[in-house]
């Protein structure tokens, strides 16, 4: 049976952890994050998570060959094995392409553009919270984000640095300079979707749900 790996792309601030966590639900497929990842593997110490402690202790980039094992490591898990939901890779057409080779034979059967202007990724990235601790999310207004305390685990809620005004702007930058092109990609291959990700949760969830089984009905 052919596995379904789900790639989810957007800008900063499209909602696609809070996606991601739905559709994994739905599905019964693991949500697959970047940062998990690394975390995950700093947090094992194996080879490989060794590996990236020394580049992130040095303050430098993790390459993508790196990222690249890291995510190979991570699908050859049990639960990957009826596939995936990937938040934050590929991030570029070097990744994707690599992810190809990852998947082969089954490739990847749905890309989903949760497309929103840069007005409001900019203003939903301004106004989050994060707990430093757990990782819940929150939003200014929410009682968590004004007290200061998570509701999960008693953790402190703060605004990350890379959540502020001039650091949102560096980010946006360099996902149209380098994932957006990732569009194009898949449009080529036949997998895109683009969905409205700046319409209401339940909506968005929906056309997402739609999109999927379109393809996998293929």
């Amino acid at each position: 049976m052919e596995r379904l790996i789900l790639v989810v792309l957007g800008k900063q601030g499209a909602g696609k952890g809070t996606q991601c966590e739905r559709l994994s639900a739905a599905y019964g497929l693991p949500h697959v994050s970047t940062g998990d990842i690394l975390r995950a593997a700093v947090r094992a110490a194996s080879p490989l998570g060794l590996e990236v402690a020394a580049v992130l202790e040095a303050g430098a980039l993790v390459s993508d060959e790196l990222v690249n094992r890291l995510v190979a490591e991570r699908l050859g898990e049990p639960d990957a094995a009826p596939g995936v939901l990937l938040d934050g890779y590929p991030r570029t057409r070097g990744q994707a392409e690599a992810l190809e080779e990852i998947v082969a034979p089954d490739g990847v059967r749905a890309c989903l553009d949760l497309a929103i202007d840069v007005e409001v990724a900019t203003a939903r990235l301004a106004a989050r919270r994060v707990c430093s601790n757990c990782g819940a999310i929150y939003r200014v207004g929410d009682p968590e984000a004004e007290s200061g305390i998570c509701s999960v685990c008693g953790g402190a809620v703060v605004q990350r640095a890379d959540d502020r005004p001039e650091a949102i702007a560096e980010r946006l930058a360099l996902y149209e300079r380098d994932t957006a092109p990732l569009l194009d990609y898949y449009r080529e291959r036949g997998v895109l979707a683009h969905v409205d990700g700046a319409a209401g949760l339940d909506e968005v969830t929906a056309a997402l749900r739609a999109a999927i089984d379109a393809r996998v009905a293929r």
